[in-house]
Formats: structure tokens, sequence, C-alpha cells
């Protein structure tokens, strides 16, 4: 069975310690130099002092960048958001059409060298069945562990979500089919500044790769490959506005698509400010 099988299998049938193994394998293979994306050479040019600009700024956006932030579960949504870039994490017998990636990142904090509370390792799944449960649960000392953690890692929490990134862009590129260079042409303008640059790693955090057939209402999508093959930008300066048009259009179809039983419009004020530093 591949590391990707592993991911990709029922969590029930995975013992914990081979998932967060095969994770952070996978994540670490993604990113070796070899591997053909067009965000290699923009992530290179990202220094020290770029990564921490652009992980506070998710920490911002997601959290309002406060520490008790870290750990959230929103109002009618069945699974706990945690971390800078609220990583989604269901409990035993939940699943959605987001995908979950808490887990994944702490198999990515392992690989890193990160020392990991141990009751972490032994929980695939959320210990927290509902909402009620995880805001009663708010001052326990397993969220406080939590959020100690998630607070000390806010750099390798970003290299995580970059590491996201450039896994994707290879398949995203695949799935545009024809448009696949409008898409690689894209990503390689958005790469040659930081605003660009920023723009590519929040909105795949904050709305995926675009890859999931789940993630779509109505046969269409919202994540990052939507918004690359909608821009239309003239040159690299231009970019990042284009992708900030981009990504609204994008949300506000989403909305229009919307189940009204959710109730979407309620948040697309907050997502189309957040698009709008974009292209700022």
């Amino acid at each position: 069975m591949s590391f990707l099988t592993i991911l990709s299998s029922p969590r029930s049938i995975i013992h914990p310690a081979i998932r967060l193994i095969a994770a952070g394998v996978t994540l670490m293979l993604m990113t070796l130099p070899g591997a053909q994306n067009v965000i290699a050479q923009p992530q290179s040019q990202l220094g020290a002092a770029d990564l921490e600009r652009i992980g506070k700024r998710i920490w911002e956006s997601e959290c309002d960048g406060t520490v008790e932030g870290l750990t959230s579960w929103n109002t009618g949504e069945d699974f706990a958001s945690l971390g800078i870039g609220h990583f989604i994490w269901y409990p035993v017998g939940k699943t959605g059409p987001f995908e979950e990636s808490f887990p994944q990142l702490i198999a990515y904090l392992q690989q890193s060298g990160v020392t990991v509370p141990g009751w972490l390792l032994q929980t695939p799944d959320c210990p927290w069945p509902d909402r009620a449960a995880f805001l009663r649960d708010k001052n326990s000392a397993r969220q406080r562990e939590l959020r100690t953690l998630l607070s000390q890692t806010v750099p390798q929490q970003t290299q995580f979500i970059i590491a996201r990134l450039k896994a994707a862009a290879p398949k995203m590129q695949a799935a545009a089919g024809q448009r696949g260079p409008q898409v690689a042409a894209n990503m390689q303008l958005l790469g040659q500044t930081a605003a660009g640059n920023y723009a590519m790693i929040d909105y795949v955090n904050f709305k995926g790769e675009g890859l999931k057939q789940e993630e779509s209402y109505n046969g269409q999508g919202w994540g990052l490959l939507q918004v690359l093959m909608e821009m239309r930008p003239s040159d690299a300066a231009d970019a990042p506005r284009a992708f900030a048009a981009a990504s609204k259009a994008v949300l506000t179809r989403r909305v229009k698509n919307s189940p009204p039983a959710r109730n979407e419009k309620q948040w697309l004020p907050g997502w189309l400010n957040r698009c709008d530093a974009y292209g700022r």
C-alpha cells in the first residue's frame, strides 16, 4: 500500500501512527527539489521575513491574530478549525465536502522536529463530538496545549501551507485540461511578486485547491484552480489585482450556487474584503 493510498483510506481502518507517518513522508516527498511544479522558483524567493509576514497575515485573516482564535469551531459546522490556517479536524463518524488537513499538519510538525503533545498522536479523530462539547472544554488542558503548540509553530504552519500549494500545482494544471498553460502562466506571474505569492498561499489555505468534486455547487468549484482559470492579468505587476478580482467573482458565484439553508451570503462581505487585500 502506497503512502497516498494510506492517506486516502478510511480513517477507521488505518492505525493513527501509520497515518501520521504516511502524511509526513508524503508531504516531504511532495516538496523535493525534483518535483515538477511552477512555483518552486517563486517559493525559493521567499525569505524568513517574507514567511513571517505571510504567516502573520494568515493568522490575522483567520483568527484575528489572537491565540484564543487558534482553537475554533464555527457555528453550523461539523468540525474544529485549528491553527493559523483554521485547519479542519473532523470528529469520529463525521465527514464533509471540505478536506481535512489538521492531522496532516500534526504529521508535518513531527517531521519538522516539533515536539507534539502525546495525546495528539493517539487521536486520529477530533476528540470533541460537536461544537457544544468543544466550547465546554475550551479551558481544558488539551485545548490549552493545542493553543500553546499552535502559537509557537507559526513558521512551520506557514511552510505547511506552502507545501500544500506546491503539491497541488501540477495537479491543478492537469485538472485544467486545455487551460493548463493558462493556469501555469498565471501562477508564474503571481510568483514574481511578494503580493502574488501571498495571494496564492493565503487563498489555497482559505478555500482549497479546487480539485475535489465535492467542493463545488452545481458543478462549479471555488478553489485556487477556479480563480486561476478566471483571472486575466496583463503582467506580473497587475497579477495580484487580477487575482483579487477573479477570487471575488468565484466566491460570489459560490454564494449564488450555495444551498439557501447554509446562508452563505452572511459570509460574503468578509470574504470579499479578504480578497480585496490580495490586490493591495
